[in-house]
């Protein structure tokens, strides 16, 4: 497989996992997603992750369905998502949350550590690095 495929690949990949979690955020996971939200965020928390679901279905969409021409924009902005909801993350480890089977402060702790590679994971499969 040559690099143009792999990138494509872990584009669409990428883009259907963020769709398959806008739609999770928008129903059966909504609770959960809640766990997520720092408490110093000025929207009520379901609100929150209702617009946040939103969010990751429209850059799913985009990362599956751009052309060549907005991709690298398109990556940008998934990795400016990504980073920006990282205090969620970061806020659910600090106040001991679980959800999504992240129960124990080890498990939180190791989540931590993923946001990185899909902030690099965005920008690589789009032609950004």
């Amino acid at each position: 497989m040559n690099e143009k495929t792999a990138k494509k690949i872990a584009r669409i990949f990428l883009g259907s996992s963020l769709i398959y979690a806008g739609i999770s955020h928008l129903t059966f996971a909504r609770k959960e997603f809640q766990a997520q939200v720092p408490d110093w965020v000025p929207l009520p928390k379901d609100d929150t992750v209702v617009y946040s679901g939103i969010a990751e279905v429209a850059l799913g969409s985009s990362l599956v369905l751009t052309d060549r021409e907005h991709q690298q924009t398109v990556g940008k902005i998934a990795a400016a998502f990504f980073t920006a909801v990282f205090p969620g993350n970061v806020s659910q480890y600090v106040n001991k949350r679980d959800a999504f089977g992240l129960d124990t402060d080890r498990k939180r702790f190791i989540r931590l550590f993923f946001q990185p590679v899909l902030v690099y994971w965005a920008l690589k499969s789009t032609d950004n690095l």
